[in-house]
């Protein structure tokens, strides 16, 4: 399933199956129990290791988020079957009954993307030189694994970064775009509505 986002939180529960999800909170390989947590506007891709999967979608308001971007249950048919007849028990026995889940051990591709998400204002070049890799390297092989290129995948999470500053009340727009590495406040407008279909002053005047 080529890269794509969601506009609302939701958990994305494995009932059967396998498969490997690479986003905005980092590239995780997935089976039968584990929950992946998406925050709304992240973007993601899918690769699908086996030949099928089973996935419910548990929508969240966005304050449940939990931090941990993996987590996992021990028992996804009982999560399965209530939800058949309640989807609101069933997310309610999920939040209640699960775990973080162990991180894998991240390569290269990954640790971009985790360096990415935590310093908005993060040099690509310097970066890979620092580790030894040519900049066409850096470029293929994290579009390889995240289906966008470093310099794409930073402006989208500038835009989802200033997104919630913005619907947080914080600072004046012009400062928003300062702190989340934008060149000007212009600049973040076009990517907050690329990214969430809403400018920073319809997304501000909505939480006033």
């Amino acid at each position: 399933m080529p890269r794509h986002r969601h506009d609302a939180s939701y958990l994305a529960l494995v009932l059967s199956g396998s498969y490997e999800e690479a986003g905005d909170r980092g590239r995780f390989r997935v089976s039968a129990g584990d929950i992946v947590v998406h925050g709304a506007f992240e973007a993601h891709l899918n690769r699908y290791l086996s030949a099928s999967a089973l996935i419910l979608n548990i929508p969240l308001n966005t304050w449940q988020e939990p931090s941990a971007p993996l987590m996992r249950i021990a028992d996804p048919d009982s999560a399965a079957r209530l939800a058949e007849r309640d989807p609101r028990e069933a997310a309610a026995f999920v939040l209640s009954a699960m775990h973080a889940a162990p991180l894998p051990v991240a390569d290269w591709p990954e640790q971009l993307a985790a360096d990415l998400a935590r310093d908005p204002h993060l040099r690509l070049q310097h970066w890979a030189q620092a580790r030894g890799l040519a900049d066409a390297t850096v470029s293929r092989g994290f579009q390889k694994v995240f289906g966008v290129t470093p310099s794409a995948y930073r402006v989208q999470l500038r835009g989802r970064l200033a997104w919630r500053r913005i619907v947080g009340g914080e600072k004046s727009l012009s400062d928003i775009a300062i702190d989340c590495g934008f060149a000007d406040q212009s600049h973040m407008t076009r990517t907050v509505f690329a990214v969430t279909g809403r400018s920073p002053g319809t997304w501000r005047n909505e939480v006033k």
